[in-house]
């Protein structure tokens, strides 16, 4: 089904982000501080003014390129969920009529993935869109920004066994005497076979629990907690890439069309 679209206008950034960086003296070391990036989009609903991680620095200076280009200007909110996320970056949408078909646009690029553990899908981060691929590499253009909910005990034990699903998948491809299992499971999914990709991802789990090569990922406790609190979506953690968030929003008239 269609979602509905608001339109977002991006402008240039609130600081300069060529070669700038601070200096602070650690155990008698000068080193370089990158200063803290942040970007202001202008959309008809409000304004989003987030910070981009100087620790996922490819995501950051593509992001930075992007608008200094200018090639987000116009685009839409494509895709809005109520407590999930609301995507944009799709550059066909700049143009688009009302029963468009939205989503698939892109630039001939991609992303290296980059995980870092202290980075995760709290509320309120941004984080890049992907397509379902092995490595895991982000759309050049595409992200979204988490809305999320708050998850108790319960429903994290699920994510976790989400996050351990994705993280076997990408551990087997390793494993040379099984690989096949991911292989298969591809194959599957592009032909749609669902039951068959049941089976192998089943398999792959099993695989899991005694694969001396795959480490079981655990949500850590302080991120438990502010899931608990003011939500967000864990089961995204480690398979898509955070690469900032956002610190000062004006825009709940927006989530209102969506109820």
């Amino acid at each position: 089904m269609m979602q509905k679209q608001v339109s977002i206008i991006m402008l240039g950034l609130l600081f300069s982000f060529h070669f700038s960086c601070n200096l602070r003296k650690v155990k008698n070391e000068t080193v370089a501080v990158k200063k803290e990036q942040r970007v202001e989009m202008i959309t008809n609903y409000g304004t989003i003014q987030v910070k981009l991680y100087n620790e996922t620095p490819l995501h950051r200076d593509n992001f930075l390129k992007l608008v200094s280009e200018k090639a987000y200007d116009s685009v839409l909110f494509h895709r809005v969920i109520q407590n999930f996320m609301i995507q944009a970056g799709d550059p066909s949408s700049k143009n688009a009529q009302i029963l468009d078909t939205l989503g698939e646009g892109d630039m001939e690029y991609t992303i290296p993935a980059e995980f870092d553990p202290e980075l995760f899908h709290k509320k309120g981060v941004l984080a890049a869109a992907r397509e379902d691929r092995p490595d895991r590499a982000s759309s050049a253009m595409q992200f979204y920004i988490v809305q999320g909910k708050i998850f108790n005990d319960s429903l994290l034990l699920i994510a976790e066994s989400r996050i351990n699903a994705w993280l076997a998948e990408n551990a087997i491809q390793k494993d040379s005497k099984n690989k096949y299992l991911f292989d298969s499971l591809q194959k599957a999914k592009a032909e749609n076979q669902q039951s068959k990709v049941l089976q192998y991802a089943d398999s792959i789990t099993q695989w899991s629990k005694t694969s001396p090569i795959f480490k079981s990922y655990t949500i850590p406790e302080n991120q438990r907690e502010i899931y608990k609190i003011i939500g967000g979506t864990p089961h995204l953690d480690q398979n898509y890439s955070v690469f900032g968030e956002v610190i000062k929003a004006q825009y709940k008239k927006l989530w209102s069309n969506y109820k």
